[in-house]
Order: structure tokens, then sequence, then C-alpha cells
């Protein structure tokens, strides 16, 4: 009796992609929603913390104040004698403009209140005292 072995048709085989390139996408929006891609300047000031606060969306004059009360404007020292000449400056004639306050949460609240004073005065429409949102 002769035996004939048939021959096996091969299959090929093949990965399913679709899946694969759902999850690679999934992880990449995962990573594009998780990251923070606000940069800070390079003043280190602990902001105080606050549950209601807010993101600003318009460019504002930032006026950074550390823990010793020195003021800080575009990241350079500023004695408060030469604030309100600066901050004159880059108001303008702008009525609304926004003056962003960041006083570390350390600092004794009359350097930051003396620093808004001054900003009222140089012409700020506007003035807004920095927190970072409480978690």
């Amino acid at each position: 009796m002769l035996v004939h072995h048939r021959k096996k048709n091969r299959y090929e085989v093949s990965m399913p992609l679709t899946s694969l390139i759902d999850i690679v996408f999934l992880l990449l929006i995962y990573f594009l929603l998780t990251t923070n891609f606000i940069v800070d300047e390079g003043i280190k000031i602990k902001l105080p913390q606050a549950k209601a606060s807010a993101p600003q969306t318009q460019k504002e004059i930032t006026v950074y104040v550390d823990q010793d009360g020195k003021a800080f404007l575009e990241n350079k020292e500023v004695p408060l004698g030469n604030l309100f000449k600066k901050l004159k400056e880059m108001i303008g004639g702008q009525e609304d403009k926004l003056v962003v306050i960041k006083a570390d949460r350390s600092v004794v609240i009359n350097k930051a209140v003396k620093v808004m004073d001054i900003a009222k005065s140089a012409g700020a429409g506007r003035l807004c005292l920095a927190t970072e949102k409480d978690f």
C-alpha cells in the first residue's frame, strides 16, 4: 500500500498592525495631553496656593518679588526706586494693561503690596496677584 502525503499549504504569518497602530496613537495622545508645555522664567519663587486659580491668556507685564523682597522685571533685578519708571515705559498709554505680581509665599506682605502700589501708580489698569493651583 502506497501512502502519499499530501503537501499542506503553508500559511503566511502576519502580524495585525491596526491594533498596534491604535495603541501607538493612544500613547502619543496620552503623553501630549499630560505633558506640561508651559516654561516658567528663571526666578525661583514659590507662589501661594489657591483652589480657584485660572490661567491668564493675555500678554501681561510680570513683576516677580522674591523672598527677600527684591523686585524683578523681565528676569532683571530692579530697585524699587526704578520700578516705577520701568513700568511706566512698559505700560505706555495702555489703560487696560495687565500687571501680574508673582510674589514668593514667604515674602512679607508689605513688600508685595508696595510693588502693587508702584504698578498702580505707574498706570496699570489691572493688577493680578499670581497663585498656583492647590491640588
